[in-house]
């Protein structure tokens, strides 16, 4: 069985998501970001990590990619075209979204006082906007690969999320209606944990 370490409301929530989706067993190892706990895991006391057969893995992502793979679903095969667009998209959302946005925490809550420039937040919202009208463009259909979901679809929604959560701009209806249609899956409910 899996051992995913974070509080399953961080980052660690795409990798238990993800599980989810899977239909794969898993233990969430309770460790709140920079604590004693999460370092045991991951000197840097970053989460989610990752703990399977002994070995620990960490960096959300490569935690997905890697389950997706591992399990085949959730991702096309390495090597083909499809894979190459959606690696595009996974790209896309860590450098345009998922960035902004832990910027924005880092000068809220992460850095000490005296490294945080709150006067940050407002290019950072304009940065975000422009993303969610790109993640816009990018929906094929019900997902970002069209019929298909992938992890991609985890990774954005989780970034709209987070987005939501930290009080940046509303995003539009359809992306708003993507983000409900991905909440309301039965992986994600199950993964998320009780408030």
């Amino acid at each position: 069985m899996y051992k995913v370490v974070g509080t399953g409301r961080d980052r660690s929530l795409r990798v238990t998501w993800t599980l989810e989706e899977l239909g794969q067993p898993y233990e969430l190892v309770f460790a709140k970001p920079g604590s004693d706990e999460a370092k045991a895991f991951n000197p840097t006391g970053k989460v989610p990590a990752l703990i399977d057969q002994g070995s620990t893995f960490t960096d959300s992502v490569a935690i997905m990619t890697y389950l997706a793979d591992h399990h085949g679903a959730l991702t096309f095969q390495a090597g083909t075209h499809d894979r190459m667009v959606q690696d595009g998209h996974t790209n896309f959302v860590l450098e345009e979204m998922d960035s902004v946005l832990w910027t924005a925490a880092k000068h809220k809550f992460v850095n000490p006082e005296d490294q945080r420039v709150p006067e940050v937040k407002p290019p950072l919202v304009w940065e975000f906007d422009r993303a969610m009208q790109r993640l816009e463009d990018r929906l094929q259909g019900p997902f970002l690969m069209g019929e298909t979901m992938t992890i991609a679809d985890i990774l954005a929604v989780h970034c709209l999320n987070w987005g939501f959560a930290a009080k940046f701009n509303t995003p539009s209806q359809a992306l708003r209606d993507y983000s409900k249609r991905m909440r309301d899956r039965p992986a994600y409910k199950r993964a998320l944990p009780p408030a």
